[in-house]
């Protein structure tokens, strides 16, 4: 009789299946990811040209979501928008994630003047909201989507380092690490192969939830004039530019507003999902 054997990724894919909140989550995301992707084959409509007769006009068959003012079809510009927006979102992430996860380990393995240096280095950004700390740096290094990614990575790698500190310091004292310490494994080795593994589920589910939060922040820094700039179809700036139309042309408000906050949601829902499973199997 042969016996199924199960692989790490398979238990957690058996945990995350069996919730479909997340599991929609997930493909809602994968949906708008694959829009974004696609951008130029299924967007009706070039998101940069006007058409002055059919000015901030509404919801039709031939215009889904309206037009704005300039008569650019709003549907087309939320779909290549996603390209500015999630890219902002994952790679502000992972850059802040990669230096968190760096700066964590170090501390957390190495302890001493290294760790006290980091922390201290933490506590520093933490003490100011994640908000306004985007806001100080974009306004040194000025505007631009650019210059957002930057600074949503600086106020995101001090929560990184935290977590992944926390996680070293309890993985370091584990059998397996001081087994492999015993026999001469080098520190370096010991951080790569017997620490960092051990760390990724933590990181993983930050990771899900904090592209939400990057979204949101790069949409407000867009939407007070910092962040993507005219005729760029980022979200939060279209939000920027339907401001003077409220009451005159609401659509201009609903659909993007409604696409950031669907897109917030469904990272945040896929996170708690993914911490659900990946909880369970560190249990198991």
């Amino acid at each position: 009789m042969s016996t199924q054997v199960r692989t790490p990724l398979g238990e957690f894919w058996r945990r995350f299946k069996r919730k479909r909140l997340p599991l929609a989550a997930g493909v809602v995301l994968a949906v708008m990811v694959l829009a974004a992707l696609l951008a130029p084959w299924i967007a009706p409509f070039d998101p940069a040209a006007p058409d002055y007769d059919n000015v901030l006009a509404g919801p039709s068959w031939l215009h889904w979501a309206g037009t704005d003012v300039f008569g650019r079809d709003i549907l087309s510009r939320i779909i290549w928008g996603g390209r500015v927006s999630l890219s902002v979102g994952f790679i502000s992430v992972f850059l802040g994630g990669f230096a968190g996860v760096v700066l964590g380990i170090v501390s957390g393995f190495f302890g001493g003047w290294a760790d006290t240096a980091v922390m201290r280095l933490c506590d520093v950004l933490l003490a100011f909201p994640g908000i306004l700390l985007a806001i100080a740096v974009v306004a040194v290094l000025g505007p631009g989507i650019d210059n957002v990614i930057y600074a949503i990575a600086v106020f995101s790698m001090p929560v990184f380092a935290r977590l992944v500190r926390g996680s070293t310091l309890g993985l370091k004292q584990t059998v397996y690490v001081q087994a492999a310490r015993s026999i001469g494994v080098s520190r370096y080795k010991l951080m790569l192969v017997h620490i960092l593994p051990g760390t990724l589920p933590v990181v993983i589910v930050y990771i899900s939830l904090r592209v939400g939060t990057s979204i949101l922040t790069a949409a407000s820094l867009s939407f007070i004039g910092l962040g993507a700039q005219p005729p760029s179809p980022e979200w939060g700036a279209m939000l920027s530019d339907a401001r003077s139309y409220l009451g005159v042309a609401d659509h201009l408000i609903w659909f993007p507003g409604a696409t950031i906050l669907l897109t917030v949601l469904a990272f945040n829902v896929l996170g708690d999902g993914l911490r659900d499973a990946l909880d369970q199997k560190l249990r198991t």
